[in-house]
């Protein structure tokens, strides 16, 4: 969750009250935030030892899709509301003295879609900074670009003094080497080129170089005499830049996404318009697209839905009539009315600051906050059911526990790792059909979900290569494997997993581990060769890439069959006689082969066991189950 830092003296001021520490943190609580920390104990010990500090600040915590809570503004603006001491502002357009026709123009040439495609503005006339709302507002664009802004990759934003500059603007996509001005903060004009060499070593940013660094083109905005507005996602120019003096405000906002460069653009322009002379008006830009078509920006006009007051209650446990939730939904700062043709349902606009609503469980929710969570009504469900462990889980706690008194240590190894460790680093190829890959992993640890346990458990073993020998650990947890035929394209296997590490081999010990778990599980162990036996499981010697030649053996097991018929019975000595294997594999065991031992950098012998659960877990109604 975010967190916004807000002056304290300023809130209390915004919100008519001075509140105890104690007060204040049972109001956000109520609202559904969570104050973290007070600074005014630090500040005062700094002044008493005579040292500079900074007004007290309150810290705290909103939900982090709750954009409009990232500033003072929006915090204060809320709690008002939701105390009953005001009503939530409506926010206006408005055109400028020649209507539309005198709207400032921003085109954007056909070379942006290949770099940020889309573009957004707006203006706030006649604003009267003070040096905290200017921090806020440089705040407000930080707290937004590490929010929903994703570092700049998706959104970026950028303001300047309209009074420097003069329209109509340019949004360009240029070539490096086209593009020369003073950035922020600068006196010399540097290219493009030269200033992602120049912020390579800056702290800030630093960060954002490699969104653009590689494209052929850098977007660009210019005003009518070819001066340099912003390189967005990097940096402003020095030219028209904003200060404690700037009264009219020019916001652009590019983006990858349409929707989150919409809810950025109102976000900044409704956040800050109350410092306009008319408070909560903004004046809009026309955006000319490279077809011809433009829109007006930004829309601030609310989205309308309807809620019905008989389902909040069904939720909440309350008996509210409509007006009741109408009257709530008000101090959530949403426009509410009854319908006139049916006394249950609500008519609701949702202001442009909220687009973390989206359906009528979200308008519950906000009900209840208003109502008061721990108001809620206790009562028992009309329904009354027994909990129970699923059958995989108490399947794997069987396992877990035997192998954990046999003296062994359960290891935790995440869940994704990298593609090579999966297949290339235990001699295997990947078929491209069972492992199950994120598309834009963040590392090259992590790019695929695991298909068996074995590369957790080594690299285990490679990070406690101090400790003395014999190493021995083992998990049971999931692996993932594609399944075209499920909704998800994906299932989840239970697998039991062990691997010995020790100055010798030690194929025996995971072997008495394999006998240990299937006797406790109450399954015996047959010959491979004796076709009659009705269960059971055996190990048959295998070919795998991963193992020591000749030290490998598959696991299979022969479930028992329902009551047979005479026929079946028949049928399966027929299938006996002739080989024919119906037999589950379960997974293998055997000595790591030297090349595996090497790329996880262990220096001596290990063996490995591995082997599903899923054949063994007990049948259970689909209620209580994944299964498909």
């Amino acid at each position: 969750m975010p967190t916004v830092a807000v002056d304290k003296a300023d809130l209390w001021e915004r919100l008519g009250k001075e509140y105890t520490i104690e007060e204040f943190d049972h109001l956000c609580f109520e609202y559904g935030l969570e104050l973290d920390e007070d600074t005014t104990p630090e500040v005062e010990e700094a002044i008493k030892n005579g040292l500079p500090a900074e007004r007290p600040q309150l810290k705290i915590e909103v939900p982090a899709n709750r954009y409009d809570l990232l500033c003072i503004e929006g915090i204060s603006r809320a709690l008002h509301v939701f105390l009953g001491k005001s009503k939530a502002p409506r926010y206006k357009i408005v055109m400028p003295a020649g209507g539309e026709a005198a709207l400032l123009n921003v085109t954007c040439s056909p070379e942006t879609k290949l770099i940020r495609p889309y573009f957004a503005c707006a203006i706030l006339r006649n604003v009267k900074f003070t040096p905290r709302s200017y921090a806020s507002f440089i705040d407000l664009q930080d707290k937004l670009h590490q929010n929903i802004c994703r570092r700049r990759q998706l959104v970026a934003i950028g303001t300047h003094d309209l009074d420097t500059v003069q329209g109509p603007f340019r949004y360009e996509a240029r070539a490096p080497k086209d593009i020369k001005f003073a950035p922020l903060n600068k006196d010399k004009a540097y290219t493009a080129e030269e200033l992602m060499t120049l912020y390579e070593s800056d702290k800030h940013l630093s960060k954002f170089l490699p969104i653009v660094r590689d494209s052929p083109v850098y977007p660009i905005i210019y005003d009518a005499q070819d001066r340099v507005l912003s390189m967005p996602p990097i940096i402003n120019s020095e030219h028209s830049k904003i200060t404690l003096n700037t009264r009219n405000v020019f916001i652009d906002v590019t983006a990858t996404d349409l929707t989150k460069l919409d809810i950025v653009v109102n976000m900044v322009a409704t956040m800050f318009s109350e410092y306009c002379a008319e408070p909560f008006t903004i004046e809009p830009v026309k955006v000319i697209s490279p077809d011809g078509q433009y829109r007006i920006t930004p829309d601030v006009s609310g989205r309308h839905t309807t809620a019905r007051a008989s389902y909040v209650n069904s939720c909440t446990g309350l008996k509210l009539s409509a007006p009741e939730v109408s009257t709530l939904l008000n101090k959530m700062s949403l426009y509410t009315s009854v319908s006139p043709s049916n006394p249950d349902e609500i008519l609701v606009e949702i202001p442009a600051t909220r687009p973390d609503i989206f359906h009528e469980c979200d308008i519950m929710e906000d009900a209840a906050i208003a109502y008061g969570f721990n108001n809620l009504p206790d009562a028992f469900p009309a329904t009354s059911t027994v909990g129970q462990p699923s059958a995989i889980g108490q399947l794997s706690d069987v396992v877990r526990r035997e192998w954990a008194l046999a003296g062994w240590i359960e290891a935790l190894p995440f869940t994704l790792c990298s593609h090579e460790e999966n297949f290339e680093w235990l001699n295997h190829v990947d078929d491209g059909k069972t492992v199950v890959k994120i598309a834009n992993p963040k590392t090259l640890e992590f790019q695929v979900v695991r298909t068996t346990l074995i590369p957790g458990l080594l690299k285990t073993i490679r990070e406690n290569r101090s400790h003395a020998l014999p190493i021995k650990i083992f998990e049971t947890s999931d692996v993932v494997v594609k399944d075209l035929k499920r909704e998800r394209q994906a299932r989840n296997i239970r697998h039991a997993a062990a691997v010995w590490c020790n100055k010798t081999a030690g194929f025996e010990v995971v072997h008495g581990m394999l006998d240990r778990a299937m006797k406790m599980l109450d399954i015996p162990r047959i010959s491979a060769q004796d076709r009659k036996a009705r269960t059971g499981y055996y190990i048959k010697e295998t070919s795998d890439p991963m193992f020591f030649p000749g030290r490998a053996a598959n696991i299979y097991y022969r479930a028992p069959s329902e009551k047979q018929s005479t026929l079946a019975a028949l049928k399966q000595e027929v299938e006996s006689a002739l080989h024919i294997e119906q037999d589950i594999h379960l997974g293998t065991l055997g000595i790591l082969h030297p090349t595996v031992l090497e790329k996880f950098d262990i220096g001596y012998p290990c063996s490995s066991l591995e082997f599903t659960l899923e054949p063994f877990k007990k049948q259970m109604q689909k209620i209580w189950t994944n299964d498909e």
